[in-house]
């Protein structure tokens, strides 16, 4: 019996007695078994500890949204919670250059390293629930690991690829207590980055233009190598149907089956010039459905679950996003406004006034500059030269919820909690 409901974060106070009953059945119910958030053994065996229990951490009802900020200009960094609003100031990290997360942690990218930061707000999935925390924020420390061209988590590893294709892995139980571990360096290099999936590691063996997907062990052993090669291989995301991989001619759809790995090709079904192939993957965590530019004026959508590309034509592309499962596709535009797009029809459905000021309407490509970050309920766009950060609702026709002040310019963006 799932104890932790998946439902829509709406930013609101749950009512007492809701609150109540659901403490109640959290506590009454558990699941089977423990797993790696530390929780309690089977019902069967008595424990004084509550299934879910993370020491140092609270657990809540909803999903704990946070903001990872960055100022690439000030090194300066921010957290805004989502739930109460707070801003609290972080480590200052000069010449963060880029920002990735894995749900908890940000990784700021730097020309001499990376910096890692504890967001302090998770989840579990358990498949039929959902674990949600909140903890303080940390200042985790750097990854010895030089020029961090990539970083892909789970529960239990990170995966850290530099610009050479080297990988070095970290335990990331240990960044959970504020330490930086090194496991072990795995011997082959990769083309992009080594993607943590079902308790092994996924990768990309051989060069730029040519690859062939290698599966590994924890230990670093190759178990698998799946009939498939990538041309050019750009990008990656892991959904519910498993690890997508970019490649020229579409993608690939890395998954397992009774414990054996598999490579689906997922075609264009068209000829697509190099510069409209998408270059990299956004989603919603959890999400089947991910989006990237393709080209200056549209953006991709690839449909996981149905194995199909669509082409949306845009007007010029800051970034792209979107909550999937027939919520519109998100463009920021040069104009500076979000544009809602129904992604069967093609057809502009919502748009907001502008948001992005200044001289920020260029595309990051990953990098510095405005973004969209989804969630199950909410969207956000910084605004680097306005020092703000907007919520819309894309649900009432892309509605600005709240808009957030900040002290810094914020030109990089990243949500935890999810």
């Amino acid at each position: 019996m799932p104890h932790t409901v998946r439902r829509p974060v709406r930013r609101r106070t749950t009512p007492l007695t809701l609150t109540a009953l659901a403490l109640t059945a959290l506590l009454a119910t558990g699941c089977a078994d423990g797993g790696e958030d530390g929780g309690a053994p089977s019902a069967a065996t008595p424990s004084t500890t509550p299934h879910g229990y993370v020491e140092g951490a609270k657990e809540a009802a909803e999903q704990q949204s946070r903001l990872l900020l960055g100022d690439p200009g000030s090194g300066a960094s921010r957290v805004l919670d989502l739930i109460t609003g707070k801003v609290s100031e972080t480590a200052r990290i000069p010449g963060a250059v880029r920002l990735g997360t894995d749900g908890r942690f940000g990784f700021f990218h730097t020309d001499s390293g990376t910096r890692v930061l504890d967001s302090g707000a998770w989840m579990v999935d358990h498949g039929d629930h959902v674990h949600y925390y909140r903890a303080a924020i940390r200042d985790v420390g750097d990854l010895p690991s030089a020029k961090a061209a990539e970083v892909r988590s789970d529960a239990t590893v990170t995966a850290v690829t530099d610009a050479d294709g080297h990988t070095e892995l970290y335990d990331r139980t240990q960044l959970e207590k504020g330490k930086v571990k090194k496991v072990r360096a795995l011997s082959a290099t990769h083309t992009g980055a080594v993607v943590p999936y079902e308790e092994h590691l996924v990768a990309l063996t051989g060069d730029e233009d040519r690859a062939k997907v290698t599966v590994y062990d924890r230990q670093g052993r190759t178990v698998a190598s799946p009939d498939a090669e990538c041309e050019r291989p750009r990008g990656d995301a892991v959904t519910r149907r498993g690890v997508v991989l970019g490649c020229a001619d579409g993608a690939l759809l890395v998954d397992t089956d009774d414990g054996k790995f598999t490579a689906e090709r997922i075609p264009y079904g068209e000829d697509v010039p190099e510069p409209e192939q998408a270059p990299a993957f956004r989603h919603r965590a959890g999400s089947d459905t991910l989006t990237a530019p393709a080209g200056d004026r549209a953006v991709w959508v690839l449909d996981v679950t149905e194995r199909s590309w669509t082409r949306v034509g845009t007007g010029p592309v800051l970034a792209a996003n979107t909550a999937g499962e027939g919520s519109p596709l998100l463009v920021l535009e040069t104009d500076g406004a979000l544009h809602g797009y129904d992604i069967t029809t093609g057809e502009q459905v919502s748009t907001t006034k502008s948001l992005v000021t200044g001289g920020d309407r260029t595309a990051s490509d990953g990098g510095t500059g405005p973004a969209v970050e989804v969630d199950r309920s909410r969207a956000y766009v910084n605004d680097p030269a306005g020092k703000r950060v907007y919520e819309i609702d894309y649900n009432d026709s892309l509605r600005i919820a709240r808009t957030f002040d900040l002290d810094i310019e914020p030109g990089l963006m990243a949500e935890t909690g999810r």
